[in-house]
């Protein structure tokens, strides 16, 4: 598990998509998300500190868990399937471990107000996982082989094309400040 955290939100000023950045706690990595305008609204309150009139959909998610006696641990961003990504939601509930399906968009929602770790499975921060070069573009990541050498992640023809879209997706943002830190980062 590659620990992660959440970079920044961006939108495609042509398309309107949203996208969560994470970047990976100890290395250049970025790997972008697709998510929901309304997730993408819900994790930039939280981490923009905007207090709202009534709880959202994840502040009552937060109050439950609470209320039963549960504490989420942390999430995990666990496989990458046909364009979608899934996440785990890893929770202590009174002592016993316990893990739920969730949307990404939602698990880092929670986490976010729950304060949790976020981790990302080794296999798909190598299948989607983005470098930037030195003007901005992302790559695709490699993966370091026996004896040093780098090699390209294992990845089918129609995986490389379904990724394509989203690489290209991410290089129509603008990303001249995405190696920089924001004024989320502590």
């Amino acid at each position: 598990m590659i620990e992660a955290k959440i970079h920044s939100i961006r939108m495609s000023l042509v398309t309107q998509h949203r996208v969560v950045i994470l970047k990976e706690v100890n290395a250049e990595r970025y790997l972008p998300i697709w998510i929901g305008a309304y997730e993408a609204d819900a994790i930039a309150v939280e981490l923009q500190d905007v207090s709202v009139s009534r709880p959202l959909t994840h502040d009552l998610l937060k109050a439950v868990i609470g209320e039963l006696g549960a504490t989420v641990q942390s999430i995990l961003v666990n496989d990458l399937h046909d364009d979608t990504f899934f996440a785990r939601i890893i929770m202590d509930v009174n002592g016993r471990y316990v893990e739920v399906d969730s949307r990404p968009s939602d698990a880092l929602a929670l986490a976010v107000r729950v304060k949790a770790s976020i981790f990302v499975d080794e296999a798909v921060m190598d299948k989607a996982g983005v470098l930037l070069d030195s003007e901005g573009n992302t790559t695709p990541t490699t993966k370091p082989a026996a004896g040093g050498t780098s090699e390209k992640p294992e990845r089918s023809k129609a995986e490389d094309e379904k990724l394509a879209v989203f690489r290209d997706f991410i290089n129509s943002l603008d990303m001249d400040d995405l190696g920089k830190p924001n004024q989320n980062d502590e």
